[in-house]
């Protein structure tokens, strides 16, 4: 939508998709529902609200049927847990609206700052995101794993992604159908964010503490999104064993060459075992990282040329069947 039409939209014409991923979330949906309810229904009495299930196991699908029947109120119910990136991939693949806000259900997104977003939006930008303001709730290892990330990104791939930036954040229509068109298996949603481009604008927030209960994101599950995420967005990584691979064979020649000549001039001299046991443990171990390297590749390669859903849904309510 143009600028100048935008900025002329009347409330009531706006449709604004709402989506929440919710995984184990029994003790704190029932306290942010209302809210969230409330600041969007002040934006605009034309919104959906789509809750995506992402294989709870305590009683938060249950509550969800039951206490909160209203018609705005949509839910997709995961067969399983898929992660949080295939939930905001159903979300945005379902959601209806001119602009989606996705928000998670912990609480921790301040819901005062939706109203910015929108604000950004009439203004003219396509994609407006909140960025941390800091991560002193983090531990150390946490805070330092997110920073080193984020270097490794800028460093490595073409995509910029700004660091602390999550997936709190208001995105067009066009942005959307954007992410929509996008069907790799793997998806690291952060960089594709950044992939799709448009004109972004960045606020800046302050998480609140969780209501209840605590995250599901361990760090063995940070890790492997990272590790997506590089992966996903760069191909440099196994370029540099490559390198590494062509430096280590040219020494090598070079130290062949050396021995040769030294034989010749100096005569044969009785080579140290302990030498030669470190060159064996040293270029095994450069082998063996390597072909993990490669291993994470072709891993990837073989999960998206078996085409399988990004996710299966249980059940749905609130959709045209």
């Amino acid at each position: 939508m143009p600028q100048n039409k935008r900025s002329n939209v009347k409330e009531k014409s706006l449709f604004i998709s709402c989506i929440v991923p919710i995984h184990n979330e029994e003790e704190n949906i029932q306290e942010f529902l209302p809210k969230l309810i409330e600041t969007i229904s002040s934006h605009s009495p034309r919104f959906e609200i789509i809750l995506i299930d992402d294989g709870s196991q305590d009683n938060t699908l249950s509550i969800i049927e039951k206490e909160f029947t209203q018609e705005y109120i949509k839910l997709i119910a995961f067969s399983r847990n898929f992660g949080k990136e295939n939930a905001l991939t159903a979300g945005l693949e379902y959601c209806q609206g001119d602009v989606a806000i996705l928000i998670d259900a912990d609480s921790q997104h301040p819901l005062e700052t939706i109203d910015q977003f929108v604000s950004k939006w009439r203004g003219g930008y396509d994609m407006v995101y909140g960025v941390r303001r800091h991560r002193k709730d983090e531990t150390i290892a946490k805070r330092w794993f997110a920073k080193l990330f984020y270097r490794l990104m800028d460093s490595l791939s073409e995509v910029k992604i700004p660091p602390d930036a999550g997936d709190f954040r208001l995105l067009d229509r066009k942005v959307i159908d954007a992410l929509n068109s996008c069907g790799e298996y793997s998806r690291f949603m952060k960089g594709l964010y950044a992939w799709v481009g448009f004109k972004s604008y960045a606020i800046t927030y302050e998480a609140q503490d969780r209501f209840a209960g605590k995250t599901s994101w361990s760090f063995f599950k940070l890790f492997d999104l990272a590790l997506t995420g590089i992966i996903s967005f760069s191909d440099i990584p196994i370029r540099v064993w490559g390198i590494i691979g062509i430096i280590i064979s040219s020494l090598s020649l070079a130290y062949a060459l050396w021995i040769i000549i030294s034989t010749l001039v100096f005569g044969v001299d009785t080579p140290g075992f302990a030498t030669l046991a470190t060159a064996i443990m040293f270029f095994g171990g450069i082998q063996l990282m390597s072909i993990g390297i490669l291993g994470e590749y072709i891993g990837r390669i073989f999960r998206e040329v078996k085409k399988r859903p990004h996710y299966i849904i249980a059940k749905t309510r609130g959709f045209p069947k």
